[in-house]
This record gives structure tokens, C-alpha cells and sequence, in this order.
């Protein structure tokens, strides 16, 4: 009998070595006891370590669709879910298209779990209440959440994302999630007792909760299928849901039996100004978000720079460019793309066909982030929080433009875009369903044709991304 440690129960990296190992050696699953965290021995089995390694366990093959299920599977409570993934994995020699089959108990089983993970992170994402406490290093937010799974790593990069401008921790029984507005840090688990109870922000949100609660789209059933009973403990609103349900018939009858209320006088005003009006607004909103924006202090990157780099272009264009960030020269003049990157993407633009004085150009993050060098400033990568801080200007400009494409250059556009870390490599050069009827194409920065350091590379990359922009050419002329 084999006896395989984990590190943890999550430890996929070392159940993917030893598996791998295992079916090389040709391994049965009844032979093999699996244990995580120094679990208890087989007491009835003779203990036996792993076969030694062998070149053949590097010939091991899967269907790619096993990876993900098998990632999600690992994460679930069920102390047997490491032998139903090895024996899945041993059926692959001689039934290559198990995970096809449904109705097999094993790949049902497997799915049931992987299902049950999915629905645990969803809760843990819509069910986590944070609390503030003050610290010396400033204002720190606690929550406290009761996972059914092992899903604390899984679940984990959703609140860097989402909360990435705050100092945050996520207490669990098992683990602790800690952002320190730079990088995600796990440790052990801890007690209920160890978060705050309230703050003072606490009871705002239970009168926010209240006012937004709608009586006539109540559904209970459907409300506690959602937001089921034993999460409640955790939620400060749900001691007023009771109450909120017991009063819904009544506050029903009172908005039926209440009149209609008048709109202001100035809405009608404005309703017999017309498309006019509309037209005007439009032609303002941008320089009122740029004139807001030259006063942003949502991320610390305004200190190190000279000013807030806005956008620029046709506030009714059908294209946006979306760069990174200012680089230096953009920091001094004001404008996006003036510098060294710029001359290189206005002179693929031209040679691509595209009139770049018809498209809006802009950056996802709107300050020079850099590191003073001697007298240069060097340029340095923005992190996800300032990313994140940054999108909503972003997201701003997109509202108002309504452009029917998007071109990202670069991983920074591209994850501010998709609010996720993505590798531009994997998606450069398709077209993205965005939203609001709008696409987005995916292509490098000029910037990084400046670091290639071989004249043939960068020669080559250069043609290439002269390509990409030519079939956002093609597409502009379909657009138009």
C-alpha cells in the first residue's frame, strides 16, 4: 500500500507529481491511501512510499478538461475526493474519454463536487461583510466567513481585485487572507471572536439595506435559496430581514394606494429641449471628466507626477486606443502617446491605414508611476490597486464615448478592461466580446517593441503589430 503526504489539502502541485508517478508505475487506486496535513496511517495497510521517478511519468497525458475539474475537486471537504480523482486519472489508460460520459459515477460524482465548490466561492464572494478598524498604519478592514470547502486560495484573487485600494484580511477557521495593497499573503485559520463586531460605517449600511429592500419583487423562497439561512450569522442585514418580510404585504398596499409622483418642473424643461440638449451634453462631459480628473487623489501615483494624463480625441469616436499608463514625456506635456512609444504607434497607425486624429486615445492608468533614477524617472509598472483605482476613470470615458471598439495595448489595458490579470500572449489579436455591443482586440504596447534589444526581433514584432493594426483597419472600415 502507497502512502502519499500532501503539503495541505490543496496541494494540487503535489497531487500532480505523485498521481503522474503513480499511473506511471502502473499503481492501482485500491493500493494507494492518500492523506493531507499529516493525517492518521492506514492502520491496517503496511506503509509504502513512492515508486522512485521515472521518465515515463513525464509521458503521462490527460484531457485538458480534467485540469480544471481536477482543481476545483480538490478544493472540496470530502476526505474522499483525492482517491475519486486518481482512480479518474488511472481510468484515463484504457478510457481516454471518461469525462464525456456523464452518467459514470465517477465523472458525476466529480462534477457534483466541482459544482459544490463553485457555489461555496460564489457565496464567500457575495456573502463577506468587511468592518474597519483603525490601526497606526491607517484604517484596516476585517471580515469573518464560514467556508464549506477548502476554497480560501481559490476565492482569494476575486477580493484583490475587487478591493484592491484597501488594506483588507478575510478570517476563516482554516485560513487567513491578508492584501496589502500590493500582493495577497495567507495564514492560519483563526476564531470568529478575532473580527470586530461593528464600526461605525455599520449602521449606514443597515439603513442602505432597508431603503433599497423592494417589497413587491419579494420572493422568499427565492431569496433563501440565494442567501441560505446558515450564512445569516455573518450578515449584520439579516437581522432585518424578518422584520422586512413580516411588513412587505403592508408597504405593498401602501405604494399601490400612494399617487403617482410628479416629476420636477425642470425635467419637463429639459424633456422639451430635445435631442439638442443631449447633443450638447455629450460635447461637455468629457472636459468635465478631464477637468475632475486633474485633481485625482484615488491612488498614491498623483504625488510622483507631474499631472493627471487624460485622454484625448473625438468624443463620438467609434475607436479607443488604450495604453498603459503616461510615460515621461507624456507626464510633461499632458497628452497621452507624445513620447517615444507614441511616435511609434502614430507611425504603425499611418502605415496600418488608420487616421489617428478620428480615434480617441487614452491610458488605463491616467499617472506616471515611476522611480527617480539620478535626474531621469524610470518607468515602473502599475500594480493591480492602482489599476484598479484607475479603472473607474476608464470605465467613465467608455461610458461617454460608446465607441463599437476597443484596441488594448498591453496587459495593463487589457486587465484593466477585462478587471482580471490576463497575458496579452494568449489573447492578442482576437476579437473579445466586451459589453454594450462593444469589442475588444487585444495587441502589445509600442513600448515593448522599443525593449527588444535584437534589430531582426524587433523588426519582425514591429510588421506584426503593423498587422494587428491593420485588421483593426478592416474592422474600422466595417464599423463605418
Amino acid at each position: 500500500m502507497y502512502t502519499v503526504d500532501l503539503a495541505h489539502e490543496t496541494d494540487f502541485a503535489g497531487f500532480r507529481t505523485a498521481a503522474r508517478r503513480l499511473v506511471a508505475h502502473g499503481v492501482k487506486p485500491d493500493a494507494v491511501v492518500w492523506r493531507t496535513g499529516g493525517g492518521t496511517d492506514d492502520l491496517f495497510a503496511a506503509r509504502q512510499d513512492l515508486p522512485p521517478p521515472t521518465v515515463a511519468e513525464t509521458e503521462v497525458r490527460v484531457p485538458r478538461a480534467f485540469v480544471p475539474l481536477a482543481e476545483a475537486v480538490i478544493c472540496h471537504s470530502a476526505p474522499e475526493r483525492l482517491s475519486l480523482l486518481y482512480r479518474i486519472l488511472y481510468r484515463f489508460l484504457s478510457e481516454p474519454r471518461l469525462l464525456e460520459i456523464a452518467s459514470d459515477p465517477d465523472v458525476a460524482i466529480a462534477r457534483r463536487m466541482e459544482k459544490s465548490v463553485g457555489r461555496d466561492v460564489h457565496k464567500m464572494h457575495a456573502f463577506v461583510r468587511f468592518r474597519e478598524l483603525a490601526t497606526p498604519d491607517g484604517p484596516h478592514f476585517i471580515a469573518w466567513f464560514e467556508p464549506e470547502h477548502f476554497i480560501e486560495e481559490r476565492a482569494a484573487g476575486f477580493f484583490a481585485r475587487r478591493f484592491a485600494p484597501m488594506r483588507w484580511s478575510i478570517l476563516t477557521p482554516r485560513r487567513s487572507i491578508h492584501w496589502d495593497l500590493e500582493s495577497l499573503a495567507f495564514g492560519p485559520g483563526a476564531r470568529r471572536e478575532d473580527a470586530p463586531a461593528d464600526d461605525a460605517a455599520e449602521a449606514l449600511w443597515l439603513t442602505y439595506f432597508a431603503s433599497i429592500f423592494n417589497p413587491a419583487r419579494l420572493k422568499v423562497k427565492a431569496m433563501t435559496a440565494e442567501m441560505p439561512r446558515k450564512y445569516w450569522r455573518n450578515l449584520p442585514e439579516a437581522a432585518l430581514i424578518p422584520d422586512l418580510i413580516a411588513g412587505a404585504e403592508a408597504r405593498v398596499q401602501s405604494m399601490i394606494a400612494a399617487p403617482p409622483t410628479e416629476a420636477p418642473a425642470h425635467h419637463h424643461r429639459l424633456r422639451a429641449r430635445g435631442e439638442t440638449l443631449m447633443e450638447t451634453a455629450a460635447e461637455t462631459d468629457i472636459a468635465r471628466l478631464r477637468a475632475e480628473a486633474d485633481g485625482c487623489r484615488r491612488c498614491p501615483l498623483w504625488a510622483g507626477a507631474t499631472q493627471t494624463v487624460f485622454g484625448e480625441g473625438p468624443d463620438t469616436a467609434q475607436v479607443v486606443f488604450v495604453g498603459e499608463q503616461p510615460g515621461d514625456k507624456e507626464d510633461l506635456a499632458g497628452r497621452p502617446f507624445v513620447g517615444p512609444a507614441g511616435q511609434v504607434f502614430d507611425e504603425a497607425v499611418a502605415e496600418a491605414g488608420i487616421d489617428r486624429t478620428l480615434y480617441y486615445v487614452t491610458n488605463a492608468v491616467k499617472h506616471f508611476k515611476n522611480e527617480p533614477r539620478g535626474k531621469r524617472r524610470i518607468h515602473k509598472k502599475p500594480n493591480g490597486a492602482e489599476i484598479e483605482a484607475c479603472r473607474w476613470w476608464l470605465a467613465q470615458e467608455l461610458q461617454i464615448i460608446k465607441p463599437k471598439l476597443i484596441v488594448a495595448l498591453g496587459g495593463t489595458a487589457l486587465q484593466s478592461l477585462l478587471d482580471r490579470p490576463v497575458k496579452i500572449t494568449e489573447l492578442r489579436g482576437q476579437f473579445l466580446e466586451f459589453q454594450d455591443d462593444t469589442t475588444v482586440f487585444p495587441t502589445v504596447h509600442p513600448s515593448y517593441l522599443l525593449r527588444l534589444p535584437d534589430p531582426d526581433l524587433k523588426a519582425r514584432e514591429r510588421q506584426r503589430f503593423v498587422d494587428d493594426l491593420k485588421r483593426v483597419a478592416e474592422r474600422i472600415g466595417v464599423l463605418a
